[in-house]
């Protein structure tokens, strides 16, 4: 097992912030397979444009790389090329930087054709700029190593040119798959199934939750990126309307653009989705920077817009005495949200429930349940047309309709109905994507 030495530069003039980064990049670090024996950290105001840490905290760092017998340094950061260059020719020891480290463990994780290539031309696009001749590694097979996986050593240029060639043959292949995805997104709409996209932080609780309402079979485990590979299931929501459920990967702090950019024909389909499922983990120190985050990366899918359904997951692991709702305000999570446990079940059909409002909010529906008295059929012949009936059934009072109907039909269904159907309960709107 390697061993890692970490490096990071506080910046922000936030100590916690710096203090809660560097403790992700050690779990990054871990989950790429990984021995953590170290750390070194320097505030800065601003990172060093040529070695990214002073000159000074450079040769701390060769020190420490002998007393440690590290033999990878990991900086909590993006290195731009000149300053990968400085530090690998004064330190001998092979570089990662943040976005190599979760570009290598998208390798490991890719299990679909689709999904490796994505992750392949990221990597490439990520390290054709770098290419050194220290580390060159585009055409055979090299020894290996976190960083390193794949093709191996050559001379610079030919390593260039092979990844240049390769990038254009991947994007000619990632096209043609993303119009077979288009096909099916086009045959998915003619059928007017709703698409739910599940987003979150990574190791949020998403692939956890899939599971629960759809026994996917969804590898769930306690790491970080355990799922990659997008999942769709159809589920029935208690409405009985179907729906698609998609469970997207998991977003972190400074997820590389090039990955953003890969990814894009795969992240398409939050852009098709009706509604947004966020997963938070509501037990994490971190959660409102967490959500922070994922709000960040959906502006840049430019799905702010959407509607957003919050879940609150892992409230079996606060204390029983804290206000699930009152510990979301505090933390500035959105005020429409529904507290669960992926894990244990909890909440989960009221869940399913807000989903299916949010759907037709969404779409301008809303559910309704009404009796149509026999005289005005028209009416019933009206929900039929403009609306979805899921149920009916009539007595000699009338027929009885549920099902979702258009809202700005609402005013002619009004003195028909249900009780508990009460135009007061269109107050409530689901946040959208931009208010999480």
């Amino acid at each position: 097992m390697e061993r890692a030495l970490l490096v990071s530069v506080d910046y922000h003039k936030d100590d916690w912030a710096a203090q809660s980064s560097l403790e992700e990049l050690a779990r990054l670090s871990e989950t790429a397979g990984l021995d953590v024996v170290g750390t070194v950290t320097q505030k800065l105001s601003h990172p060093h444009p040529h070695s990214y840490v002073g000159k000074g905290k450079l040769e701390e760092i060769a020190e420490a790389i002998g007393e440690l017998h590290a033999d990878v340094v990991i900086f909590d950061d993006e290195l731009s090329p000149s300053q990968l260059r400085t530090v690998e020719e004064r330190l001998q020891v092979k570089i990662i930087d943040r976005t190599a480290l979760i570009l290598d463990i998208f390798a490991k994780r890719a299990q679909t054709h689709e999904g490796r290539l994505q992750v392949e031309l990221a990597q490439l696009e990520y390290r054709l700029p770098r290419l050194t001749r220290m580390w060159t590694h585009l055409e055979r097979q090299a020894v290996g190593g976190v960083g390193l996986r794949g093709p191996g050593e050559t001379q610079l240029e030919t390593d260039r040119r092979l990844a240049r060639s390769r990038i254009a043959l991947i994007k000619a292949e990632l096209s043609d798959v993303h119009r077979h995805r288009e096909l099916y997104r086009s045959n998915r709409r003619r059928n007017n199934i709703p698409v739910i996209a599940i987003v979150g932080y990574t190791n949020a609780g998403k692939s956890t939750l899939l599971n629960q309402m759809t026994n996917a079979g969804v590898l769930s485990e306690d790491q970080l990126f355990a799922t990659l590979d997008p999942t769709t299931r159809r589920i029935t929501l208690p409405n009985g309307r179907p729906v698609l459920l998609t469970d997207t990967v998991g977003f972190i702090n400074h997820l590389p653009t090039t990955l953003i950019a890969a990814f894009r024909a795969t992240l398409e389909e939050i852009s098709e989705a009706a509604v947004l499922l966020h997963v938070v983990d509501i037990a994490h120190p971190d959660a409102p920077e967490q959500a922070e985050t994922v709000r960040e990366i959906l502006a840049e899918l430019d799905v702010l817009g959407k509607p957003v359904v919050t879940a609150l997951n892992k409230i079996d692991l606060i204390e029983s005495t804290i206000d699930p709702g009152a510990l979301a305000e505090s933390l500035g999570l959105p005020g429409d949200f529904v507290p669960i446990s992926a894990e244990r079940g909890i909440g989960i059909d009221l869940l399913l429930e807000r989903i299916g409002e949010a759907i037709g909010e969404s779409q301008g529906l809303e559910q309704v349940r009404v009796s149509i008295p026999f005289e005005r059929a028209e009416l019933v012949n009206l929900f039929h047309r403009a609306g979805r009936v899921d149920e009916s059934t009539f007595d000699e009072s009338g027929t009885h309709l549920t099902g979702m109907l258009p809202r700005r039909l609402l005013p002619r269904y009004e003195p028909f109905l249900h009780p508990s159907d009460s135009r007061a309960r269109q107050g409530t709107r689901t946040p959208t994507a931009s208010e999480i």
